[in-house]
């Protein structure tokens, strides 16, 4: 009975070291801080994309976010007609500390951050200690004032947001905000809700959505392990160890008995 216990428990450690490598492996390859990348709101599969450089205490972004985004996301983010990636401009020191924070929550609050921080502008930026406003906003959305401080303490988050503004410069010439970046075409200012339907129309991709969500749908149908995180490849390879340390048990103890 030991020697069944100790396959047992080999077969065990085995599998277990097995999926485990796999895991750790297909994570390195997905990349690295997921804080240090776009955040994508709506379908990343949308035909239309929007960037929008914006800066957390630019008055004109607050009202963008307040009186066109709402909009916006009701009518062609929700339905898969536009996706869009908020990237930081931030044009002093406040700014560049709000959007630390938010980044700081990880990618599923990042739009919740920025919706508040937002939202509450005139509140936090204009208090008279901003930095503890921040520190409270954190920890509503669940980010300690020790995670803050050290994300604030962070240099590659610091220096992805700095290059993310200098990018928008250099790429875009983006020298104010909010600016659009509306399919490739740069829209600088608060742009309302009739001025993005027509730019919305005129790239004239609007009629592709409903085979861009057909092909997800099927996508997603096609690859159910991907979905749960394992690779197909993974899993094949896995079973084949399995199989192999089985019938080396099963050899061992026939030997043994024999």
């Amino acid at each position: 009975m030991k020697y069944i216990q100790r396959f047992v428990l080999t077969l065990s450690v085995l599998v277990a070291g097995f999926f485990g490598s796999a895991a750790l492996a297909q994570g390195s390859a997905a990349g690295g801080d997921p804080r240090l990348q776009d955040v994508v709101l709506g379908n990343a599969n949308a035909p239309i994309t929007i960037i929008e450089y914006a800066s957390l205490t630019c008055p004109h972004c607050a009202r963008f976010h307040a009186e066109t985004l709402p909009a916006l996301k009701t009518e062609y983010i929700d339905t898969g007609k536009v996706k869009l990636i908020y990237r930081d401009f931030p044009l002093d020191q406040l700014a560049f500390a709000g959007s630390v924070l938010a980044r700081c929550g990880g990618p599923d609050k990042y739009y919740t951050f920025l919706n508040v921080l937002f939202s509450q502008q005139r509140q936090w930026a204009s208090s008279n200690d901003p930095k503890a406003a921040l520190v409270q906003i954190g920890r509503l959305g669940g980010v300690s004032a020790e995670q803050f401080e050290a994300c604030l303490a962070d240099k590659p988050l610091n220096d992805y947001i700095l290059n993310t503004r200098l990018e928008g410069n250099q790429k875009f010439n983006v020298t104010s905000t909010p600016t659009l970046i509306v399919d490739g075409k740069m829209v600088p200012g608060a742009a309302s809700i009739e001025e993005m339907r027509k730019l919305l129309a005129d790239t004239g991709k609007l009629d592709k959505v409903a085979a861009t969500s057909a092909a997800a749908v099927s996508g997603a149908a096609a690859a159910p392990a991907a979905a749960a995180g394992i690779d197909t490849t993974v899993l094949i390879a896995a079973a084949a160890v399995l199989l192999a340390v089985l019938l080396g048990g099963v050899w061992y103890f026939k030997r043994r008995r024999g």
